[in-house]
C-alpha cells in the first residue's frame, strides 16, 4: 500500500500565511475599534471649529444695537468665514439671526448638538453623516467659551464636513493598511525564525527520516542552546529516532538470525527424524545393553524433534488480526481438552466446570491454542509429579464485573521462581527441562491481540492462569 507522503509547505503558505492573516485581522480589528471614537472626535473638532466662528459673530451681536440693522459688508464676510448659511443667536429670551441674503433657509435642518456628549451618540452621528450625509443642512447648537448662557445655532450645508470626513477616514484606513502589513510582516520574520522555520526543518527531517528510518545521517542534531520547548521537542525527537534506528537494526539482525536459524532446526529436524528411524531399528535389536539404553536415546531424539518443530511453528506465525464470533465455551473447552491431552487420560481428572450456556464473543482459533497451550503445560507438569495422588486440571469462567475471566487451574509442583520471573518472554519463560519457553509467550500474544490479559494468579498449591478478556467478549451465559 503507497503512503501519501505529505510536502512542507513554502514560506508563504500554510502555517506562515495563517499566522500573517491572523496578526493583520487582528491588528485591523484593534484599528476600527479605535478607528471610530476618533472619528467621531474628528467630526466634534471640526464642528466646533465652526462654532468658534460663530462666537465671532456673538460678540458682534454684543455690540450692535441692533442686530438686524448691521450691512451685509459686515455680517456676510462672518457668515462665509464659518461656512454658514445662518447664525442664531439667542440670549436671555432674545433671538437674533443674521444671513445671507441669497440664500433660502430650510425647513428642516439636521441637528448637530455640541451639548450632548453622549459617546456612542456621537459615533453612531458621525457614521450618519459619513454614510449618508452630504445632501442635507446641518444645524450646529452649542455654547462658545464665554458666551455665558447663551447658545449659538449655526446652518451650514452638510457637504464639506462629509467631504473632510471622507478624506479623514482615507487617511486612517491607508495608516491602518500600513501598521498592520507591516506589523504582520515584522511578527512574521521574528516567528518564522524563531517558531515556524524550526517546525518546517523538524517536519522535514522527520519526513525524510519516515522514508528511511535505518539511514542513521537522517537522526536530528538538536539545537542544544535552545533551552524552549523547540529545543525540547528537538532533543526529544533526536532521542526517539536514535532509538528507533537502534531497534529498526537490532530487529533487522534478530530477523536475519531468525532466518538462519530456522533454516538450520529445519535441517536438524530433519537429521533427528533420521536418526529416530535409525533408533527405532536398534531398539529391535536382541542385544540386552541396547535394550537397555534404546528407550533413552528415542526419548531424547524426540524431546530433540519435538524442539525443532516448536521453534519452526513459532516463526511461522503470522500476525493476523483476530475475528470475533460468539463461541460455545464449554463445547470450547472440551475441544482443547482433547488436543491437550487431557481428554481420556489414565491419571490426571479433567473438570469443565463451565455452564453449557456460556457464549462469549472472541476469535475460536485463538482461543482455542490459548487453551491448548495452558492445558498441556497442566498435563506435562502433573505426569511429571506422580506423588500427586489425584491429579486434577479445572477450567471455570466467571464475570469480573462487566468483564469475563477463564481461569485454567490444576493441583501440580507450582512454577519455579526463575519461570516466574520470566513467564511470558520467549526462550525464557519454560517450567521444565528442555522447553522453549514459546507456548506462554504465545499465549500472551494471542490474548493482547483479543483485548484481553493473561496472569498468574497466587494459589496455595498448582498454578492457577486467569484469562481477562473485555465486556465487548460477553455475548451471553
Amino acid at each position: 500500500m503507497t503512503r501519501d507522503i505529505a510536502k512542507v509547505p513554502g514560506p508563504f503558505s500554510g502555517l506562515s500565511v495563517k499566522i500573517i492573516a491572523a496578526i493583520a485581522l487582528v491588528i485591523l480589528l484593534v484599528e476600527i475599534a479605535v478607528f471610530l471614537p476618533s472619528l467621531a472626535n474628528y467630526r466634534v473638532g471640526w464642528l466646533e471649529d465652526r462654532l468658534r466662528v460663530g462666537s465671532v459673530a456673538v460678540r458682534v451681536f454684543d455690540t450692535a444695537p441692533d442686530v438686524m440693522d448691521l450691512p451685509a459688508e459686515i455680517t456676510d464676510p462672518l457668515l462665509q468665514a464659518a461656512g454658514a448659511i445662518a447664525i442664531v443667536y439667542r440670549r436671555e429670551g432674545q433671538t437674533d439671526l443674521i444671513g445671507l441674503e441669497a440664500v433660502t433657509m430650510p425647513e428642516q435642518p439636521h441637528l448637530a448638538d455640541l451639548r450632548d456628549t453622549n459617546p456612542m451618540r456621537l459615533i453612531i452621528e458621525a457614521l450618519d453623516t459619513l454614510v449618508v450625509g452630504g445632501q442635507r443642512t446641518l444645524r450646529i447648537v452649542g455654547v462658545p467659551p464665554g458666551a455665558g448662557d447663551a447658545v449659538v445655532e449655526i446652518l451650514m450645508p452638510e457637504s464639506p464636513l462629509r467631504a473632510d470626513l471622507l478624506t479623514y477616514a482615507g487617511n486612517i484606513v491607508l495608516v491602518s493598511i500600513v501598521i498592520a502589513g507591516v506589523t504582520a510582516f515584522v511578527i512574521y520574520i521574528l516567528a518564522e525564525s524563531l517558531l515556524i522555520g524550526p517546525i518546517k526543518r523538524l517536519t522535514n527531517q522527520m519526513l525524510a527520516f519516515r522514508e528511511n528510518p535505518e539511514n542513521g545521517t537522517l537522526v536530528i542534531v538538536p539545537d542544544t542552546a535552545r533551552r524552549d520547548e523547540i529545543g525540547i521537542l528537538e532533543r526529544a525527537l533526536a532521542d526517539t529516532q536514535a532509538e528507533l534506528f537502534a531497534m529498526l537494526r537490532q530487529r533487522r539482525h534478530l530477523a536475519d538470525l531468525g532466518m538462519a536459524v530456522s533454516k538450520i532446526n529445519h535441517d536438524l529436524r530433519n537429521m533427528l527424524t533420521s536418526a529416530q528411524l535409525l533408533s527405532d531399528q536398534v531398539a529391535n535389536l536382541d542385544d540386552p545393553q541396547v535394550q537397555r539404553l534404546a528407550p533413552r536415546l528415542v526419548t531424547t531424539l524426540d524431546k530433540a524433534i519435538a524442539f525443532a518443530q516448536t521453534v519452526l511453528d513459532y516463526g511461522r506465525q503470522q500476525s493476523a488480526p483476530p475475528s470475533a464470533e460468539p463461541v460455545d465455551l464449554r463445547a470450547l473447552g472440551f475441544e482443547a481438552a482433547l488436543s491437550g491431552g487431557l481428554t481420556g487420560h489414565p491419571r490426571i481428572v479433567f473438570e469443565n466446570q463451565v455452564p453449557d450456556d456460556s457464549v462469549i464473543l472472541v476469535d475460536p482459533d485463538h482461543l482455542a491454542r490459548v487453551l491448548t497451550n495452558l492445558f498441556k503445560n497442566a498435563r506435562e507438569a502433573l505426569e511429571a509429579s506422580p506423588e500427586i495422588a489425584t491429579p486434577y486440571v479445572r477450567f471455570t469462567h466467571e464475570r469480573t464485573g462487566e468483564d469475563v475471566r477463564l481461569v485454567v487451574a490444576d493441583n501440580g509442583p507450582g512454577l519455579p521462581p526463575r519461570a516466574r520471573e520470566n513467564l511470558f518472554v520467549a526462550f525464557e519463560g519454560s517450567a521444565r527441562a528442555g522447553g522453549t519457553g514459546l507456548g506462554l509467550a504465545i499465549v500472551r500474544e494471542l490474548i493482547e491481540a483479543n483485548g484481553g490479559r493473561v496472569e498468574l494468579l497466587e494459589t496455595a498449591e498448582g498454578t492457577a492462569f486467569a484469562i481477562d478478556l473485555p465486556s465487548g467478549a460477553a455475548a451471553g451465559g
